[in-house]
Formats: structure tokens, sequence, C-alpha cells
């Protein structure tokens, strides 16, 4: 499974620890996986690249049956569950983007007036009166 999957020995045995994938065992103890997890370790693998935690990939895994292969359909609906996350970080993304050429432009990085060190005046809400120092 290490070989065709493209991941170590010690990632298939964590996966396994922490509930993402299942195997049974031979009489010589050795591990036997079913057909779809390949399939499960892609997604698992994708859904890492796009910083999903593996906390979030196991809660949403758990829609997909065990006793069958997934088909197209449970894939899809696995994937919707974080369809809305993916689009909000896309905006933050954009909105760290466009505001970084800005503040790269004026050079301040000033507390005061940073959107990128003190976005929404967080500091001046939780800290009135007083001033952050650096460390």
């Amino acid at each position: 499974m290490a070989e065709r999957s493209g991941i170590s020995t010690s990632a298939l045995r964590f996966y396994e620890r922490n509930g993402l994938i299942h195997s049974r065992r031979t009489s010589g103890n050795q591990r036997r996986y079913p057909r779809d997890t390949l399939r499960r370790i892609a997604f698992i693998r994708a859904s890492q690249r796009v910083g999903i935690s593996l906390e979030r990939i196991r809660a949403v895994m758990s829609l997909l049956p065990d006793n069958r292969t997934p088909t197209r359909e449970d894939w899809a609906r696995v994937s919707d569950c974080w369809r809305e996350d993916l689009d909000t970080r896309i905006r933050q993304l954009e909105e760290l983007r466009d505001d970084l050429t800005e503040c790269i432009g004026c050079g301040c990085l000033s507390l005061e007036r940073c959107v990128l060190a003190n976005p929404n005046d967080v500091y001046g809400e939780s800290h009135s009166g007083s001033r952050l120092t650096g460390g």
C-alpha cells in the first residue's frame, strides 16, 4: 500500500491509528487494506494540501460507508462539507494579498493604521490606552 499510494509505512500506520483508514491482519501479522484505501489516502492527502486538519478529515470521512467502496456521490457529499470553509479562506487570502500590496507600497506597518499588523484595529479594541512593545 505504501508503494502504491506514495506515502511511507509510518504514515499508513499513523492514518490507521487515527481512524482514517482500516486494515485487517493476516495470520503472519501483515496488514491488508480494502481496495478503496488508495482513494481514501488520496482524499486525505488532497485535503491536507488545502489545509484541512486531520481532525476535520476524520470527522468527514466518518460519513463514508464502511461496508462498500464509496461512490462518486459519496465523495462529492464529503467534499462539500468544507466548501464554505475553503471559500472563506480563499476570500481571506485575496484580502491579504490586496492588503499586502498596499502595505508594502506604504511601508508603514504602523499598529495604528496597518491592516496587516493590526487588522480591524484589534489592538485598539483590546488594549485601550496601552501600547504594545516589540518583542
